[in-house]
C-alpha cells in the first residue's frame, strides 16, 4: 500500500490497527470500533450510575452534575476512576489495546466520566457546543492523548449523538473557548465551546449502537446536539495519555 500521509498520530503496536485504520485516524482524527465493549460491562455501568444517583452506594469522590435548567436531572458524573465497577470499563483490555496505539505502551487514565444527556426540557441545555477536549487538559504533547467514548445505548441525531469535524485536529490549533450563545440568545454555562467556527466546512454525525466506541484526538473539534427524544443518551468515556507526557504549569 502506498502511504501518502506521515504516520504521526498512531503507533505500530503488534498490528492491532490495520493500515487502513491508521490512515483514517491520521487523516480524520477519529476511529470507530463497532461493538468493542461487551453488553455485561455496559449493563453493570448502567446499574452503578443508577445506584449512585439514587444514593444506594457511596459516591467516593465522584462529582455528580445536574442540568443547568432541570435541576432534578443528572447530566453526568465525573471522576469515576476509583469506583471498582467503572474501572471494569476504564481498564478493559479492548479499550487499552486500542488506546496504546495512540499513547504508546505506558498508559495513564487522565479523565473519565459517564454522560447521561437526559431529554431536553425545552431550553437546549442538553446541547454540547463544538469544542476541543485539550482545552481542559494541561498535558502535552497532544498527539499522545486519546479519548475513548462508548455508547451505552443507541445514540442518534434525535437524542443528541456526537458530531465531529473530520481532520480538524490537523490544524494543530487550540481554539479560544467561551460560553457561546444558544440560538435563542441564552448562555449555557454548563459547557464551554468554540465561538468562531467559520473555517469548518464539514460535520459528520456519529450515530452509534450500544458498545460501539470512538477514539479521537484531543484537538478534534466535536460536540453533540440537543436530546429531542424521550430517551437518555448515556455514554461512558475516558481519556488516556502516555505516562511520559508533561504537565503544564497552569499558573503561568
Amino acid at each position: 500500500m502506498n502511504v501518502s500521509l506521515p504516520l504521526r498520530y498512531t503507533k505500530d503496536i503488534s498490528n492491532r490497527l490495520t493500515m487502513k485504520q491508521r490512515l483514517f485516524y491520521e487523516k480524520n482524527g477519529y476511529l470507530v470500533f463497532p461493538g468493542l465493549i461487551p453488553q455485561d460491562v455496559i449493563d453493570e455501568c448502567h446499574k452503578r450510575f443508577d445506584d449512585i444517583i439514587e444514593n444506594k452506594v457511596s459516591r467516593d469522590g465522584i462529582l455528580v452534575m445536574y442540568d443547568v435548567k432541570d435541576r432534578k436531572s443528572v447530566n453526568k458524573i465525573q471522576y469515576i476512576n476509583q469506583d471498582p465497577i467503572f474501572r471494569h470499563y476504564i481498564e478493559h483490555k479492548n479499550i487499552l489495546d486500542v488506546a496504546e496505539c495512540f499513547t504508546g505502551p505506558n498508559i495513564l487514565a487522565i479523565h473519565n466520566m459517564l454522560i447521561a444527556k437526559p431529554p431536553d426540557i425545552g431550553f437546549g441545555s442538553s446541547r454540547h457546543p463544538p469544542h476541543q477536549d485539550l482545552y481542559y487538559m494541561p498535558i502535552r504533547p497532544a498527539d499522545r492523548i486519546v479519548a475513548a467514548w462508548t455508547a451505552m445505548e443507541p445514540c442518534d441525531r434525535e437524542n443528541g449523538c456526537l458530531y465531529v469535524a473530520p481532520a480538524s485536529h490537523r490544524a494543530d490549533r487550540l481554539y479560544e473557548h467561551s460560553y457561546p450563545l444558544n440560538s435563542d440568545g441564552t448562555i449555557n454555562k454548563f459547557y464551554h465551546g468554540i465561538e468562531e467556527l467559520s473555517s469548518i466546512k464539514e460535520w459528520v454525525n456519529l450515530e452509534m449502537q450500544t458498545g460501539d466506541t470512538v477514539f479521537f484526538h484531543p484537538l478534534l473539534i466535536h460536540g453533540s446536539g440537543i436530546n429531542k427524544s424521550k430517551r437518555t443518551r448515556r455514554a461512558i468515556s475516558c481519556h488516556y495519555s502516555s505516562a511520559d507526557c508533561n504537565v503544564l504549569d497552569v499558573r503561568k
